[in-house]
């Protein structure tokens, strides 16, 4: 493969700082409690659902008719979705940045819902700055399916091996790969500066 000339975010946790945590840390007083809640009432598998397109209302009142003990706090996650963004990895925006300004083309594949990816590019308005986006809440695909990374391609007219794709779970990463991407796991330990700079980026 040749040298990439295309960098293609994720969101959650490479640029946005993203934990239901940050929300739950202030509903409840006990750390114990909070974790059972988010292993047993809004789980994983459900958010995920609504990063695949579900309806909000929807996902909110299948948990409530379970769970109605809990419905204030089932409630917290959609209408104060806000707080569970804490803020920005600023090196990594910052790197974002820099390749806008150098004019290297930047796209993003987010799993997202389509109204949160809204309301968090109306509070951080970098993220309205891509080239081209795909929502998969929008498209009702979600990573790590080989079918989300070739809408961006097609969509775009991007080719995968002129593309270097960051995201922070290795399935993902590794789908992209898999599909021709170049790909950067992007967890704690990894300079992503120098990793772009390895792909011949201008950061």
């Amino acid at each position: 493969m040749g040298q990439p000339q295309t960098v293609v975010f994720d969101i959650g946790n490479v640029l946005l700082r993203w934990d239901p945590r940050n929300l739950y840390r202030r509903i409840f007083d006990d750390e114990e409690q909070m974790e059972w809640f988010l292993a047993h009432v809004c789980t994983h598998d459900w958010n995920v659902e609504q990063d695949r397109g579900r309806d909000w209302d929807e996902a909110v009142a299948l948990l409530v008719k379970d769970h109605p003990m809990h419905e204030e706090q089932i409630r917290a996650f959609h209408e104060r979705w806000d707080e569970t963004v804490s803020g920005v990895f600023d090196d990594h925006v910052a790197l974002l940045l820099r390749l806008r300004e150098a004019g290297v083309p930047n796209y993003c594949i987010t799993n997202f819902s389509g109204p949160k990816f809204v309301l968090a590019q109306q509070r951080f308005p970098f993220l309205s700055g891509f080239d081209g986006i795909v929502v998969s809440g929008d498209e009702r695909l979600l990573k790590p399916d080989p079918a989300i990374y070739r809408l961006l391609l097609d969509r775009y007219g991007l080719t995968a091996e002129d593309c270097v794709f960051i995201d922070d779970s290795k399935p993902n990463v590794e789908a992209a790969r898999d599909i021709g991407m170049h790909a950067i796991h992007c967890v704690e330990s990894v300079d992503l500066a120098a990793e772009l700079r390895r792909f011949g980026f201008p950061v």
